[in-house]
């Protein structure tokens, strides 16, 4: 399960950046995830993330 802590978040994008088949900057200007894959990228940018804010499961 992936997870973005929209508390955290501060929507610099790097994860959409990626992994853009797992995330997505929303309309609210925060990270979220489109679809719960499991795939190499996303632990690229769950350890990219500046603030922490990508957990994975």
């Amino acid at each position: 399960m992936i997870k973005v802590n929209k508390n955290k978040c501060i929507g610099c994008g790097m994860c959409a950046g990626l992994c853009p088949e797992v995330f997505k900057i929303g309309a609210d200007g925060k990270a979220e995830v489109i679809k719960n894959k499991s795939l190499p990228c996303v632990k690229d940018a769950a350890g990219s993330c500046p603030v922490g804010a990508i957990s994975v499961k």
